[in-house]
């Protein structure tokens, strides 16, 4: 049965607008103004931040809990290890990856997004390292384009969104291999027998697209994964 709420969404109707209107032409032909001076404004800051591990994980997750605190940990021990730290910007796990970089003393970003609920930008994060974003696409490309690493902890459908974009992209060679750290063995196993069941024993992907992922357990697990993926590349992060 469908939500009375979601038939009276101004949105859907928008769908059934005739679009020969000047109107509706002009408006969203100056949407696209908006979305590159978010590109511009992120790539102007981003690019000055140095080598970077992303971590996800879910918003309504709360402080002194299991996650929250394994979060805090990989981002205190990454930035210690020299990589600044990039997160949604948000509370839960977002507010503890910042969290363990500001313990440090270290570097981190917040890529905030502006929605209805839920989201608000933590208090770990500098007000020169913090961005708002009205589209996720342009949120997304951030995460991707500057981050040497992701780290990807129990979340909901954004973190899904999050981890899959990134196996795609990795699997279809648009973007350089990096290490993609999946934390919570017993959150994550299932959906893992459920890729190996359905997706590779059905042909829709390579067996050796299993390996485009580590999945751990603990903070020094993930962030030891990360530190010898690059060490084997000689490559040292440099602020």
């Amino acid at each position: 049965m469908m939500n009375d709420d979601l038939i009276n969404d101004e949105r859907i109707r928008e769908g059934f607008v005739n679009k020969d209107w000047p109107e509706v032409k002009i408006s969203d032909s100056w949407q696209i103004f908006k979305i590159m001076a978010e590109f511009v404004k992120g790539f102007e800051t981003m690019a000055r931040i140095g080598p970077c591990v992303s971590i996800f994980g879910s918003a309504r997750v709360k402080p002194g809990t299991k996650y929250y605190e394994v979060a805090v940990e990989i981002a205190r021990q990454l930035t210690l290890n020299g990589y600044g730290i990039i997160s949604g910007g948000g509370p839960g796990i977002m507010e503890a990856a910042n969290k363990g970089a500001h313990s440090t003393g270290g570097k981190s970003v917040g890529l905030n997004i502006d929605l209805p609920h839920e989201q608000f930008h933590n208090p770990y994060i500098d007000k020169d390292k913090l961005m708002t974003y009205d589209y996720f696409f342009v949120r997304k490309v951030m995460f991707v384009k500057y981050s040497q690493g992701f780290v990807v902890l129990p979340g909901g459908f954004g973190t899904m969104d999050e981890l899959f974009e990134a196996l795609t992209l990795i699997q279809t060679g648009k973007v350089a291999r990096f290490p993609i750290v999946l934390v919570g063995k017993e959150y994550w196993g299932g959906l893992l027998d459920w890729i190996r069941r359905e997706l590779e024993e059905g042909g829709y992907v390579s067996a050796e697209d299993h390996n485009l992922f580590r999945l751990v357990d603990t903070a020094e697990e993930a962030v030891e994964h990360i530190v010898r993926f690059y060490n084997k590349y000689v490559i040292k992060p440099n602020f």
